[in-house]
């Protein structure tokens, strides 16, 4: 692939994220799709309730748009729009009720996860008809592991994952749109080097629809992207590490959504065994919020720490 192929639906992406904001900002402000502020978290949290939120509806229609203008229609796109628009359906129907009833919790867990779940065998069914490996490959080591139909549950909870560790890092403004750019842009030089063409389309496609929301998002943000956003860059994320055989990796590129999952077992598990918190907060970028850090420290701090992992992984692709 030449630069232009990954240009082009990178710039359309972004474009279109750009042209979008105006247009659906003052419509979701006049629908009142306003952010519901939980009472728990940081108190300096409370004067962004009324935020404009679902504004993922702007990144997944800026990818998708892109993807399907400069990919190929294959079943590889197929995987990934599925994934990506799927599981950002569940978390629009998430802030829909959070909006609905004016509350800060949407689906019940369960309805989450049954969703989460259809979404992740939709996934597989594609998945068995495009013959993909069931092999997963083990970095450093340099084996791949045989899993047979194991593939496919091990498939559900990378998405399961992934989806989750990213929707727990979308906290503050700018955070998630920052690390889901960089974590899509490393996997756009894996797809491009495994000769993955669509895949590195997606990503490329998915990085300038974040950056043009990044533009509306950023501090102080005129809008949230929601679970829409968030839920979906998980389930796509998850689905191009899965295309370019390189599932693993994505527990480095997207080391700063495991540390954000960690910190909630921790706290939660540390709280009902021990009655004591680990972090002030959690996930852990409140944590520091709460330890006098400014949201926007916070926020370049994760940037920074999410580039560093992806670098990481990006060695440890090519060198093994």
């Amino acid at each position: 692939m030449d630069s232009k192929e990954i240009l082009f639906p990178l710039a359309t992406a972004f474009v279109l994220a750009l042209l979008a904001g105006p247009l659906l900002i003052p419509l979701l402000r006049r629908l009142k799709f306003g952010q519901q502020i939980r009472t728990d978290g940081p108190q300096g949290h409370l004067k962004k309730k009324g935020t404009p939120t679902m504004g993922g509806i702007i990144i997944m229609m800026a990818l998708a748009v892109a993807a399907l203008r400069f990919a190929d229609k294959d079943s590889e796109l197929v995987v990934l729009l599925v994934a990506s628009l799927g599981y950002g359906l569940i978390g629009f129907l998430d802030d829909y009720i959070k909006i609905l009833f004016k509350r800060s919790l949407g689906l019940t867990a369960r309805q989450k996860l049954i969703g989460q779940l259809i979404v992740s065998a939709i996934v597989c069914y594609f998945l068995i008809r495009m013959g993909h490996s069931t092999d997963v490959h083990i970095p450093i080591a340099n084996v791949d592991i045989k899993f047979g139909w194991l593939y496919y549950p091990f498939v559900a909870f990378l998405m399961l994952a992934t989806s989750n560790g990213v929707n727990f890092t979308d906290g503050l403004d700018g955070l998630l749109a920052g690390t889901s750019a960089i974590a899509f842009g490393a996997y756009v030089i894996i797809a491009v080097q495994s000769h993955s063409p669509e895949t590195a389309i997606f990503s490329a496609a998915t990085v300038g629809a974040v950056l043009g929301f990044l533009v509306f998002n950023a501090h102080p943000a005129k809008v949230f992207m929601g679970d829409t956003g968030s839920l979906g860059l998980g389930g796509g994320l998850a689905a191009a590490a899965i295309l370019t055989k390189q599932e693993m990796l994505l527990a480095v590129i997207g080391g700063v959504f495991a540390i954000e999952v960690l910190s909630v077992i921790i706290q939660v598990t540390s709280f009902k065994t021990r009655g004591k918190r680990v972090f002030k907060m959690s996930p852990i970028h409140h944590h520091f919020e709460l330890s006098g850090w400014s949201e926007w420290r916070v926020v370049i701090t994760f940037w920074l720490t999410g580039l560093v992992l992806a670098g990481i992984g990006l060695y440890v692709n090519e060198v093994f």
